[in-house]
């Protein structure tokens, strides 16, 4: 049952979400505030885990989860609810309770602060994760998702870090560091949208994946990863990060190979499944780095 609550939960993505927090966090290092630290990372795992169940459970619903019920664990979902494990019900009230913990995080925070303002942020980061899959609104079916991704993994993440840190926001320099976790995340999204285009598209899912194809998403896929590391470039130039940040560069091989792999093989779901595999490694060594650079 264990195995099967981490599947639910989606734990080894919440990589996605700590790095560019704790990065946000780093920046300022003359002071921290600890307490407010721990607060604001709790309210980050509890929203990101809410948001995870609740696209299982809105992609069930919308049958998107239910044309290919096999797990291949990077994309697809969780396919518990498929499987007979868990229920569409499970998946709503857990999501319902993790935001519920994320808000109680939210107002400690606030309190520890003296300041309302991550209450109403808050307030807007979980509606729109939840928009995200679930309706009304359901971004992710009309071509908003990646969008809505960028804002959530790149700028609300770090500069939500840095506000809780120093009170400031908003903030040109955090946004502008922001960026490549926002790029990086959402290259990792579409390279897991290409295996998804056929269930999606009898579901009436409309990704960005249906703009370029399959057979061009590659190309897409190229471009996000492009801008991250020009982004990466910039923020050196600026002074906001260290010449340490350009060894993030080598990641850039492994996001090259997951390129390949979609170019070459885009209607093969266990090709795809190493793609998806190296894309979340260009991603997730990239922001470690980033990170390593602040600190030294």
């Amino acid at each position: 049952m264990v195995r099967n609550i981490i599947r639910a939960l989606r734990l080894p993505f919440l990589s996605a979400s700590i790095i560019p927090f704790v990065f946000g966090s780093l920046i300022v290092r003359s002071s921290f505030n600890v307490f407010a630290f721990i607060y604001g990372f709790l309210a980050v795992l509890a929203t990101h885990l809410s948001a995870n169940l609740i696209n299982d459970y809105a992609d069930s619903k919308s049958g998107a989860d239910w044309q290919d019920r096999n797990f291949y664990k990077f994309f697809g979902g969780s396919k518990l609810i498929q499987e007979n494990i868990l229920t569409d019900k499970f998946y709503l009230l857990a999501a319902l309770a993790l935001a519920l913990i994320a808000g109680i995080c939210v107002i400690l925070l606030s309190l520890a602060l003296r300041n309302f303002l991550a209450v109403w942020v808050y307030a807007a980061i979980i509606t729109l994760s939840w928009s995200y899959s679930e309706k009304p609104l359901q971004f992710s079916y009309h071509g908003w998702g990646e969008l809505f991704i960028f804002i959530l993994f790149g700028p609300a993440l770090v500069m939500g870090g840095y506000f809780i840190q120093t009170g400031i926001f908003p903030d040109l320099k955090s946004f502008m560091l922001a960026l490549p976790f926002g790029f990086l995340t959402t290259a990792v999204l579409f390279a897991n949208e290409v295996p998804d285009f056929l269930d999606d598209q009898k579901a009436g899912k409309f990704t960005w994946v249906s703009i370029s194809g399959p057979s061009r998403a590659f190309l897409f896929y190229y471009l996000l990863i492009g801008l991250a590391f020009l982004s990466i470039l910039l923020n050196v130039i600026l002074g906001f990060l260290g010449v340490w940040a350009l060894f993030s560069f080598v990641c850039i091989i492994p996001a090259h190979k997951a390129a390949v792999i979609l170019k070459e093989y885009p209607f093969d779901k266990a090709r795809l499944i190493e793609s998806s595999k190296l894309a979340i490694a260009a991603q997730s060594f990239a922001s470690l780095i980033l990170i390593a650079g602040v600190i030294l």
